[in-house]
């Protein structure tokens, strides 16, 4: 009876470690998860903010390029596979398209000094520009929130654990086609 006593203390305190592991393993993925899903909100929210300036964009170019059907068609296109893009690797497609959709149009508006001199015009490129550059924080901070969680899941001994707990390795948002960004939209003011 003396000999069981140590062993059921040692068995019963390697229940309370494990326990608590798992707790603290199960309450930080969960807490990076959440993290994740913030952040592709953040991304999902500059995207529509973009996708909503487009329209007007367009319109102000028309104006004075009415003939370039092909390149609105294609701005359009690519603004509606934005808009339905549902996860990071759809979105990243659709930004492929988007960004060579837009350096598109800002190579038609080169064409015409009248344009680039428009205040309207000025504005909405100011506002793609902040947009962008708001697409390109909330990507980073996504990835690297991704890159986080699926370090955490993919370390042993959590690799053993966090598949049973009903985690899975997330998503990069990074662009389908890298070549579209090698170059981005050229901005003249």
């Amino acid at each position: 009876m003396d000999v069981l006593i140590p062993i059921i203390i040692v068995i019963v305190a390697l229940a309370v470690i494990v326990g608590i592991y798992l707790w603290a393993t199960y309450n930080s993925l969960v807490t990076l998860n959440v993290r994740v899903d913030e952040a592709w909100s953040d991304i999902t929210v500059q995207l529509k903010r973009r996708a909503d300036l487009i329209p007007n964009l367009i319109e102000t170019v028309k104006g004075y390029a009415s003939h370039e059907k092909t390149v609105f068609e294609n701005v359009t296109k690519a603004r509606a596979a934005t808009i339905s893009a549902d996860g990071p690797a759809e979105a990243a497609k659709a930004e492929g398209m988007m960004q060579s959709a837009l350096k598109s149009i800002f190579a038609v508006a080169e064409a015409y000094p009248q344009l680039q001199a428009s205040a309207n015009f000025l504005q909405l490129q100011g506002e793609l520009v902040d947009t962008e550059d708001k697409i390109q924080a909330a990507r980073r901070f996504y990835n690297g929130g991704v890159r986080e969680f699926n370090t955490k899941i993919k370390v042993f001994p959590n690799n053993a654990w966090a598949k049973r707990l009903g985690f899975g390795v997330r998503e990069f948002f990074d662009v389908a086609d890298a070549a579209s960004l090698q170059e981005p939209p050229r901005v003249q003011f």
